[in-house]
């Protein structure tokens, strides 16, 4: 293999690798903040070219488990990158039985998820920790 070849490959790899990252920067489970007395892990995984994220385990505000009907419920509804750490979706609302337009954003560890009405002009948000 030539040099020029193989800087070539190590240039696509590079790409590649942080174009992937950058994707996938809400891949995870995360911890919600409490809503009504209860807090869930939502597990945010590819659906797509979006990331959607499930309800996999629930807990009382003081921590102990919570069985609840909104484990497996899809909470995070096809958040499309737009690479710069931030996504636009949908998001329901467990409490109220309400989906929302949604606006999602990732530094690190953190999450920000808002659901909006009117346009974007009224919004509620959550900030979320990652677990894993």
């Amino acid at each position: 293999m030539t040099t020029l070849k193989r800087l070539c490959a190590a240039l696509l790899v590079s790409v590649a690798a942080t174009t992937a990252s950058a994707q996938d920067a809400a891949i995870g489970t995360w911890q919600t903040e409490v809503d009504d007395g209860a807090f869930g892990y939502v597990a945010m995984t590819q659906c797509g070219a979006a990331v959607c994220g499930t309800i996999q385990q629930t807990y009382n505000a003081d921590g102990t488990p919570l069985a609840s009907e909104n484990i497996g419920r899809q909470i995070v509804i096809n958040m499309a990158p737009a690479g710069d750490g931030t996504y636009a979706g949908q998001v329901y609302r467990p409490s109220n039985g309400k989906t929302y337009n949604g606006k999602m954003q990732v530094e690190g560890n953190a999450l920000r998820l808002q659901g909006c009405v009117a346009g974007g002009l009224l919004c509620a948000s959550q900030n979320w920790a990652r677990v894993q």
